[in-house]
C-alpha cells in the first residue's frame, strides 16, 4: 500500500437529483389539530418517471413514488429504522440453518387493485418471472435462487443454490414486487398493486396523483389523495411552497431554504441516506490504473472545502455509508495534502497530466469548478465534458470511454459494484471480490459486516475511487403534516401513515 491506513473504530441513481444539506431539523414544532381523513397531501419531487412500468424502466423516481405506496413485496425497509428488512406482504418468514431456504407465509386478504384476491400463485409467478426475464429490473438479485414453490395456499418457499444474506434485501427491490399472474394491464400508463394507494391520475410532465385504497388489506391510507408534483426547478419549488401549494418539498435548496422557514408554515428536516457523491476513476485506462495517480487526484481535493461550496453534505471516506452493513469510519485513511499529491505524480511521471471529466450537465458545475482549481493547483489539467444523462449512460456505463466521472451513487448496499471488474470503475481486485462473495454465503450477520468492512478497507486503500460526499438532504414540511417519512427519500417514499390536520 502507497500510504497506511488507520483501523477504523466501527446505491446507482440515474437522474437528476441536485445536491443538498445537512443542516439539522428545526424545532418548529408539529400539528395540532386533528388529522382529517379527506385531505389531499401534496409533494414536490424533482424527478418524474418516464413511464409507470416499474419492472422494466429504470431510474429512481419510479421506486420513489411507488414502491410501498402502490407496488409491494413480501418484506420491505423501514428507511427510519436503519433500513431494517420488516413484513409487507410475507407475515413472517423462516430461514433454515444452512442458509439455502426460505420459507414464507403469506398474508391473507390481501387483494389487488382490480379487486383480485392475491394467492400463493402470484407469489410464485412474480418471483419466478423476475429471475428468468433478463428485462426486469434487478432481475440478477435472483440469480442465485434454484427453485421457487407453493406448498399450500399460505406458504411460499424459496431455495438458493448458495447462500446469500442479502436475499431478504433483494426481495425489498423491484425483484420482490408481487404482481398479479397473466395481468394484461398496460404497465406503462397504469398500475395493479397491493399497496394502500392506487394510481389515480398522471398528468405526464406535471403530476402523479395517488388515491387511497379504502380495499387495503392493512390499516388505510391517513390522506384521500397525494399528489406528487413533479418540479425540476428548485427555485420554482422552494416558490411553490412558500405560495402554499405544496404540503412537502424535497431537496430543498439549502440557499433558499429560508424563504420557505421564513413563512412560518414549515420546518426543515435533514434525514440519513445512502447517497454517495462518486467520482469515479477509470481503474482499466492508462494513467489511472497507476495507484498513485489515483491517490494524488485524492489528496488532491479538500473534501471539506468542497462540501461548504456546495452548501452541506457529509464526508465519506470509503465505498460503504454509514446505514449499510460493514460500514467504518475511514477518516483516518487519506487527508487533503496537495505537496504529496505532487510528488506522487512526480514519482508516477505523470507531470503535466491532462485528464477529462465527463459530468452529467443535472448537477452543480459548481462540482466540476472545485475540482478542476483542485487539480490545477498539483499540476493536472482538468477538462469537463458535460453531458445529458442518456449520453452518459452510453458513454460511460456502458461503454467504459472516460477517464474520470461523477455521478451520486444512491443505491444501498451497491458494494457489490467494485467486486465486478465488468462495471464502470474497471477495479478488479482479487480479493475483494473473494471477500464480497464471502459476506454474501456466510449466515452470520456479523461475519458479513467484517468481510465487508475489510473489503471496503482495500477499496479505500487503493484509491479504487473517491467520495466527494454523503448526501443528506433537506426536505421542508409543514407544521400541519405529521409522520412525514425522513431517510432515504430519494430512493423510498412511504406516504401511508402521513396525515395532513387543520391547522
Amino acid at each position: 500500500m502507497l500510504r497506511r491506513t488507520a483501523v477504523a473504530t466501527s446505491a446507482l441513481l440515474l437522474g437528476a437529483l441536485l445536491f443538498t444539506s445537512c443542516t439539522g431539523t428545526s424545532t418548529t414544532p408539529g400539528p395540532t389539530g386533528a388529522p382529517d381523513p379527506n385531505a389531499t397531501l401534496t409533494v414536490g419531487l424533482s424527478l418524474e418517471p418516464s413511464n409507470l412500468d416499474i419492472r422494466r424502466t429504470s431510474g429512481a423516481a419510479l421506486e420513489q413514488a411507488l414502491i410501498d405506496n402502490v407496488y409491494q413485496g413480501l418484506v420491505t425497509r423501514n428507511g427510519d429504522d436503519g433500513n431494517a428488512i420488516v413484513p409487507e406482504l410475507a407475515t413472517d418468514w423462516t430461514i433454515s440453518p444452512d442458509g439455502l431456504t426460505y420459507t414464507f407465509t403469506l398474508r391473507q386478504g390481501v387483494t389487488f387493485h382490480d379487486g383480485t384476491a392475491m394467492t400463493a400463485d402470484d407469489v410464485v409467478s412474480s418471483l419466478q418471472t423476475a429471475k428468468d426475464d433478463a428485462t426486469i429490473q434487478n432481475s440478477a438479485d435472483l440469480a442465485g435462487v434454484a427453485s421457487i414453490s407453493s406448498p399450500d395456499p399460505t406458504t411460499v418457499v424459496v431455495t438458493l443454490s448458495q447462500p446469500n444474506i442479502d436475499f431478504l434485501f433483494a426481495l425489498t427491490g423491484r425483484a420482490g414486487l408481487i404482481f398479479k399472474n397473466n395481468d394484461t394491464t398496460n404497465f406503462e400508463t397504469t398500475t395493479n398493486g397491493t399497496g394502500p394507494f392506487t394510481v389515480s391520475a398522471w398528468n405526464t410532465g406535471q403530476s402523479l396523483t395517488l388515491a387511497r385504497n379504502d380495499s387495503y388489506w392493512g390499516d388505510k391510507a391517513g390522506v384521500a389523495e397525494v399528489v406528487i408534483d413533479y418540479i425540476p426547478d428548485r427555485t420554482a419549488a422552494v416558490n411553490a411552497a412558500v405560495n402554499g401549494d405544496l404540503d412537502a418539498a424535497l431537496e430543498v435548496d439549502p440557499e433558499l431554504q429560508g424563504q420557505i422557514t421564513g413563512t412560518g408554515r414549515f420546518q426543515i428536516e435533514s434525514g440519513l441516506t445512502t447517497d454517495k457523491g462518486t467520482l469515479a476513476f477509470n481503474n482499466a485506462r492508462a494513467p489511472l490504473n497507476d495507484q498513485r495517480v489515483r491517490e494524488a487526484l485524492r489528496l488532491a481535493i479538500d473534501h471539506q472545502a468542497l462540501i461548504d461550496t456546495l452548501g452541506g453534505g457529509q464526508p465519506l471516506y470509503g465505498p460503504i455509508p454509514p446505514l449499510d452493513p460493514g460500514y467504518e469510519d475511514l477518516s483516518g485513511s487519506i487527508s487533503y495534502n496537495p505537496d504529496r499529491a505532487r510528488e506522487l505524480l512526480a514519482e508516477a511521471g505523470a507531470e503535466n497530466l491532462t485528464l477529462t471529466l465527463t459530468i452529467p450537465s443535472v448537477y452543480p458545475s459548481s462540482i466540476a469548478t472545485f475540482l478542476v482549481s483542485s487539480f490545477a493547483d498539483v499540476g493536472v489539467t482538468l477538462k469537463v465534458s458535460s453531458v445529458d444523462f442518456p449520453t452518459w449512460l452510453t458513454n460511460v456505463y456502458t461503454n467504459h470511454d472516460y477517464d474520470l466521472s461523477f455521478v451520486r451513487h444512491v443505491e444501498a448496499r451497491d458494494f457489490g459494484n467494485f467486486a465486478n471488474p465488468s462495471y464502470y470503475f474497471g477495479y478488479d481486485n482479487p480479493k475483494v471480490q473473494s471477500l464480497y462473495a464471502q459476506s454474501l454465503a456466510t449466515t452470520d450477520e456479523q461475519q458479513s459486516s467484517d468481510y465487508l468492512a475489510e473489503a471496503a478497507r482495500i477499496v479505500s486503500d487503493e484509491d479504487a475511487a473517491d467520495w466527494l460526499f454523503l448526501s443528506t438532504p433537506l426536505t421542508a414540511v409543514a407544521n400541519n403534516v405529521a409522520n412525514f417519512p425522513k431517510n432515504s427519500l430519494n430512493v423510498r417514499l412511504p406516504l401511508a401513515g402521513v396525515t395532513v390536520s387543520s391547522e
